[in-house]
């Protein structure tokens, strides 16, 4: 059935993680709910503490605030801006020319901690850390294994929610292509000089598998929802805002939605001010098989994508979005 809701859900973690059976059953059937109508939910105790929220928030707002030919040293478009800095509206929606109004820092698996067998070791770029900051490294690395751990949680509860064995992702995400985000939406002095369609982030659906968003520090964040009304996303400071991105609605055959989503531009008055992101994308390894599962297809929902791995999916997308020639 058809549910409209007026804002996203909000689901206790701990519920699912350390609660009684009845807990942890109904945390699935309320995610299950959440993500097969708007694709959204907030969640507490994920395990990322407000100290270390404070703290990489603080290191990114220094990088940012360094100079540009800095932050360019640290900017790699051989890499596809895989890792490191991408600078000032590089990266549009996909259909669209004009760029986003928004500078980025991507750090990815810490190449150290993969074990020297797996081959997924070659395959990502080593990690670019900023001298200028020195303690950016550990608030970032710290960042990623805490938002990691609870993509892991929320994997679990998506499988069970699919009646697919609890593990069923582990292995397939154990070392995946993540990407922590940190995103600067620069101040904007005069709004008349920027073109008349740029925002802050076009409308999109994330490539990945789930997106784990930690508090902005200002509002803009909308979601679209089925009948065509733009509802904001509004989270407390102790929770994770965890969406469904492309890979796994594509995995589920639409079954979990990936939603359309966007940051609005604030009111005029507003556009000389910072606004800082921090969203985590869940990324499996790149032989993950997206092939639509069985248990979701049947008459009524005919299979409604071709066969591809994460892999190939994740290279055409980055093309689209003008981060790949």
């Amino acid at each position: 059935m058809e549910i409209l809701f007026d804002e996203i859900p909000s689901l206790d973690l701990a519920h699912f993680t350390s609660g009684n059976p009845e807990q942890k059953m109904n945390f699935v059937k309320k995610l299950g709910e959440a993500y097969q109508n708007i694709g959204f939910v907030a969640i507490k105790n994920h395990g990322l503490s407000q100290d270390l929220q404070d703290r990489l928030y603080q290191s990114i707002k220094d990088f940012f605030a360094l100079p540009d030919e800095v932050k360019t040293q640290y900017q790699k478009p051989e890499i596809g801006y895989q890792r490191g800095y991408t600078g000032k509206g590089k990266e549009h929606a996909k259909g669209r020319n004009t760029g986003d109004l928004k500078e980025f820092y991507h750090v990815g698996q810490e190449l150290e901690a993969i074990p020297d067998e797996d081959p997924v070791k070659g395959e990502y770029p080593a990690n670019l850390w900023p001298k200028e900051i020195p303690q950016f490294k550990q608030d970032a690395l710290e960042a990623f294994r805490t938002l990691e751990n609870a993509g892991k949680e929320m994997l679990k509860a998506i499988a069970l929610n699919l009646e697919l064995p609890e593990d069923y992702f582990e292995d397939k995400v154990a070392y995946g292509n993540s990407i922590l985000r940190q995103i600067h939406y620069f101040p904007i002095e005069n709004p008349d000089e920027v073109p008349a369609d740029a925002v802050r982030a076009a409308e999109h659906g994330d490539i990945n598998l789930i997106t784990l968003l930690m508090g902005a520090s200002a509002d803009g964040l909308q979601v679209l929802r089925k009948d065509g009304k733009w509802i904001p996303i509004t989270a407390l400071p102790d929770q994770l805002v965890v969406n469904v991105g492309d890979m796994l609605e594509r995995l589920t055959n639409k079954k979990l939605k990936s939603t359309i989503h966007r940051v609005v531009n604030p009111p005029r008055d507003k556009m000389n001010t910072s606004r800082y992101s921090i969203p985590f994308f869940m990324h499996p390894r790149s032989e993950m098989d997206l092939t639509c599962l069985e248990s979701c297809i049947d008459k009524a929902n005919p299979k409604q994508f071709t066969d591809a791995t994460a892999g190939e999916f994740l290279e055409e997308r980055l093309r689209e979005l003008g981060l790949r020639k």
